[in-house]
């Protein structure tokens, strides 16, 4: 199938296949499957939840610039398994502990953010992976139960996803994507944008970013790495589908509700305008029809 192929997600979570269930997320990926996504910052299970049953092909916790907690994540991961969505967790760093637990938590991959070299690439394929092969620690929370352990039989390994979100990065791109247990590339785009002296920006903004960003995919390409990428609306991700990329993180919790809120309250003050003798209380909608 072609890039532009959307992924077949799985059902809802059943525990009685549990045990050897396939990572969707990296399947999808080998069939050619383009995979869309959404990222959840508000540390609320039923968000979570929400998010995948809509249809995203995976939701990911940010426990690097959002509000989840450890104490929360287990709830999270479960209330997405239950959408049917694949589970990923930005951690906070690239760090072996912080991997550790969220794929002990059940997470089925882990984002690593700020990975500038092939060293730092290989150091977060090797927290994800057990002994003899990695340096990851057993401590089976979920795993025991969910087959996801270091013993036989075990499903696919989780999904090892590094961020590129600099211009060092972008100069070593090659070497990262030739370490071998690297599944995809995840684009920064805002801070890659900062790196490189631009306004931030989502998806692939005109000029020196959207060069950079193709530079990414193309090594990506060279290397069978997937390429993903976080954008902010939807004109975004047709434009990053078109360039290659195959992970595309469509929206974020919190901007989804902020909009939506925005959007109805100014269709109703619009309304209400139209209304002789109405008086908006708050001083950003002052208004007094006439």
């Amino acid at each position: 199938m072609g890039h532009l192929s959307r992924a077949a997600r799985g059902g809802p979570y059943d525990a009685g296949r549990a045990v050897g269930r396939m990572n969707t997320l990296v399947s999808a990926w080998s069939r050619g499957a383009t995979t869309l996504g959404a990222w959840t910052t508000l540390n609320t299970p039923l968000v979570a939840e929400s998010l995948a049953l809509v249809g995203h092909d995976y939701v990911c916790v940010d426990q690097q610039h959002g509000i989840s907690s450890d104490s929360s994540l287990v709830a999270g991961l479960m209330a997405i398994a239950a959408g049917g969505a694949t589970s990923l967790v930005r951690v906070a760093a690239n760090d072996p502990s912080m991997i550790g637990k969220a794929l002990d938590s059940g997470a089925d991959g882990v984002i690593i953010p700020s990975v500038n070299d092939r060293g730092e690439a290989e150091r977060a394929v090797q927290s994800c992976t057990y002994a003899p092969h990695g340096e990851r620690s057993i401590g089976p929370i979920r795993t025991a139960a969910s087959g996801r352990g270091p013993t036989p039989p075990t499903p696919d390994p989780p999904a090892c996803i590094v961020m590129v979100e600099s211009v060092s990065a972008v100069s070593n791109i090659d070497e990262i994507c030739a370490a071998p247990g690297v599944d995809a590339v995840y684009i920064g785009p805002a801070d890659l944008a900062l790196s490189l002296g631009c306004a931030p920006s989502l998806g692939a903004a005109p000029g020196v970013h959207a060069e950079a960003i193709a530079k990414i995919v193309s090594a990506c390409s060279r290397h069978d790495v997937i390429s993903g990428i976080h954008c902010g609306s939807a004109q975004q991700v047709i434009e990053c589908v078109k360039m290659g990329i195959q992970m595309v993180t469509v929206s974020t919790d919190s901007q989804l509700l902020a909009s939506a809120a925005a959007r109805r309250l100014n269709d109703v003050d619009e309304g209400l305008s139209s209304i002789p003798g109405i008086i908006r209380t708050s001083a950003r909608f002052d208004r007094k029809a006439v």
